[in-house]
C-alpha cells in the first residue's frame, strides 16, 4: 500500500522529456545540413543541452560548424550563425571567411583554434602586417566543398564587429595568412 502512494506521488517521468534534434548519422565540418541529415529524438530534460534544437525545419540548410556523430543533439552553437560568433569572439561578433593560398596552413588549424591574421606585404620592400588578433576559427572547409577560392581553403573565424570588417575588407584585395596561439 505504502508502495502504490509514493508511486502515484511521484512524478510521470515521461513528463520531463523533449524531442530534440539530433544528427542521423556522422557529418563533417561545413555541411549543409538536409531532412535526411537530421531527425527528431525523445530525450530526458537532464541531457538536453542548452541551445538543444527542437525543429528539424530551423536546422535544414543550416552549415554544421563542427564535425558531429550520429546520434548527437544539435544546438544553436554547432550551427553557422550569430550564437556561434558570439559564443566565440563576443556580443558583437561577426564570422569572416579567410582565403588562404597555403593549404598546408588549412591542414593545421581546426575549429576551436585562436589565431592571428596577418597581410602579406602588397610591396617586396615592405613587412607583412598584423591586421587582426585572437580570431577564433570557427570552421576549416575540406579541400572538396566547393568554398575553395583563388585555389586554395577558406578558414572561417570569428572577429569583434570592426575587426572582421577590416579583415574582410583586406582579404578581399590582399593576400593573407594565419599565425596560431
Amino acid at each position: 500500500m505504502l508502495l502504490a502512494a509514493v508511486a502515484a506521488m511521484r512524478d510521470d517521468p515521461r513528463g520531463d522529456q523533449f524531442d530534440v534534434v539530433v544528427t542521423a548519422r556522422d557529418l563533417t565540418p561545413g555541411t549543409e545540413l538536409t531532412a535526411d541529415d537530421v531527425r527528431l529524438q525523445r530525450r530526458g530534460a537532464v541531457s538536453v543541452p542548452e541551445g538543444a534544437q527542437t525543429h528539424i525545419e530551423e536546422v535544414v540548410g543550416a552549415t554544421l560548424a563542427g564535425p558531429a556523430r550520429r546520434g548527437e543533439v544539435l544546438t544553436d552553437v554547432r550551427l553557422l550563425g550569430s550564437r556561434l560568433a558570439e559564443s566565440a569572439a563576443g556580443p558583437d561578433a561577426r564570422i569572416v571567411p579567410i582565403p588562404l593560398t597555403d593549404a598546408a596552413v588549412a591542414d593545421l588549424v581546426r575549429a576551436g583554434d585562436v589565431v592571428d591574421i596577418v597581410a602579406a606585404p602588397v610591396d617586396d620592400d615592405k613587412d607583412a602586417r598584423l591586421i587582426a588578433t585572437g580570431a577564433v576559427v570557427v570552421l576549416v572547409s575540406a579541400q572538396e566543398t566547393g568554398m575553395a577560392t583563388r585555389g586554395g581553403r577558406v578558414v572561417l573565424v570569428a572577429l569583434p564587429d570592426a575587426a572582421a570588417r577590416s579583415v574582410a575588407g583586406t582579404a578581399l584585395v590582399e593576400a593573407v595568412t594565419l599565425t596560431l596561439h
